[in-house]
């Protein structure tokens, strides 16, 4: 099964970065031992513009404003990872400039305005994908790939259970963000469930707790259920698990179960079970170096062939809508249908 990164036939694709903060140094490395061309860097802080490109890619130029590095001719595919409130005026003015674009994920905070940048995307001949890297982490990747091949025959339930340890948010900007684990953390699995059932969901109930022991301010437990009529699927957070962590997949079909556990989502061993076998594939790499490989290769392998990317942000909406159903849900109290919430308001954010 072709689960690996997604390799484009020419690997001279100029990239551009802009921001240069704490998780542009996983994208850059990543890109460097894939092989990747990183033209340009852009951060309005130039010490940390010029710390990258020391680490990563010497021959890059170094730019303080976004609309330098949009003027540069060599820069082809723009990848941009800033938060949202920032992110989306540097979406449009990199489609204005004629530049395919990854945008950092969770895409935006409100629908309509991802509807309209892929129409502009469109509109403009250009590839507009987002960076759900857990796509490519090799288990989950690995997964996807068996339940599309017929290995577990007709999907039942998709059961997520994380137990890490999120503080590290604490004192950061993270910290004031309310639903921290439903929206920025827990969009890479409610985007893993629709790349399995690629349709959308009939409801979603999610609940959020804090626990007590943790120091980050927003709560840190979390649970959704999220109904799919033929379907169920189930995500289990804790956030706050200092001890014995532990990171578990298991898909369970009418013709198999898949299972993958790990101490966390970059160590997992994964089990196919099946009436006749029995299989444990080796799978090389990680979600911090083949999951960000994955989502870049795939949008210049899009653009090579002239087709939509396997994260492309039109299909990626229906994983916002699921999210912004559970927000909804665990604020409500209710069940909540994806698609009813097409905009978080700024309360979602405040932690106070």
């Amino acid at each position: 099964m072709s689960w690996q990164p997604p390799v484009p036939c020419d690997p001279d694709w100029g990239i551009g970065l802009v921001g240069c903060g704490g998780i542009a140094a996983h994208h850059l490395k990543a890109y460097r031992d894939a092989g990747f061309r990183v033209v340009a860097l852009c951060d309005r802080n130039a010490s940390k513009v010029s710390e990258r490109q020391r680490e990563y890619f010497p021959a890059a130029a170094a730019y303080t404003n976004p609309k330098a590095l949009l003027a540069d001719g060599r820069v082809q595919v723009v990848d941009l990872t800033p938060h949202p409130v920032d992110r989306l005026p540097l979406i449009e003015a990199a489609l204005l400039a004629g530049k395919h674009v990854l945008s950092q994920k969770p895409f935006v905070t409100d629908i309509a305005q991802g509807e309209r940048l892929a129409d502009l995307a469109d509109e403009r001949g250009l590839k507009l994908a987002v960076n759900q890297n857990g796509r490519w982490a090799p288990h989950l990747s690995y997964a996807r790939h068996a339940l599309r091949a017929g290995h577990l025959g007709r999907l039942a339930t998709i059961d997520l259970s994380l137990h890490f340890d999120h503080n590290w948010t604490a004192g950061t900007r993270f910290d004031r963000i309310h639903h921290l684990v439903l929206y920025d953390f827990a969009i890479h699995w409610f985007d893993f469930m629709q790349s399995l059932v690629r349709r959308p969901a009939e409801s979603v109930t999610a609940r959020v707790q804090r626990s007590v022991s943790q120091h980050a301010r927003p709560p840190l437990l979390a649970h959704a259920l999220v109904d799919y009529g033929t379907v169920q699927a189930t995500l289990t957070i804790n956030g706050d698990t200092r001890w014995g962590q532990s990171d578990r997949t298991v898909l369970s079909g009418s013709d198999g179960t898949l299972i993958s556990s790990g101490p966390d989502l970059n160590t997992q061993a994964v089990t196919l079970h099946r009436a006749a076998s029995r299989e444990q594939p080796v799978l090389e790499g990680t979600w911090f170096s083949e999951g960000f490989q994955g989502a870049m290769g795939e949008l210049l392998c899009a653009i090579e062939e002239d087709r939509q990317p396997e994260h492309a942000a039109r299909e990626n909406l229906a994983s916002l809508e699921l999210c912004f159903a559970a927000i909804a849900s665990a604020d409500g109290g209710g069940s909540c249908r994806p698609g009813q919430v097409r905009t978080l308001p700024a309360s979602v954010f405040a932690s106070d």
